[in-house]
C-alpha cells in the first residue's frame, strides 16, 4: 500500500467515477453502467502502478463505450 498523495488522489478519482457510474446505472436500471461502476471502484485495490491504473481505466471505459454502442 502506497501513501503517496498523487496515488491516493488518482485512486479517489477512479473510485469516484465508479461510484457515479454505479449510482447512475442503479437509478436508470442500466446494467452495463452498474457493472462498470463496480469494476471502477474495485480495480484500484489490485493495481499497483499509476500507469496500470490509467491503462486499466481506459480499457474499462472503452469497454463500457463499446457495450453501450452495441445497444445495451
Amino acid at each position: 500500500m502506497s501513501f503517496d498523495p498523487g496515488w491516493i488522489m488518482l485512486e479517489l478519482l477512479v473510485g469516484g467515477v465508479g461510484f457515479m457510474l454505479f449510482t447512475y446505472g442503479r437509478k436508470q436500471l442500466r446494467i452495463p453502467q452498474m457493472v462498470a461502476g463496480v469494476l471502477f471502484m474495485v480495480y484500484p485495490f489490485f493495481v499497483t502502478s499509476s500507469v496500470g491504473l490509467v491503462v486499466a481505466g481506459i480499457v474499462l471505459g472503452g469497454g463500457l463505450w463499446l457495450v453501450i454502442r452495441m445497444g445495451w
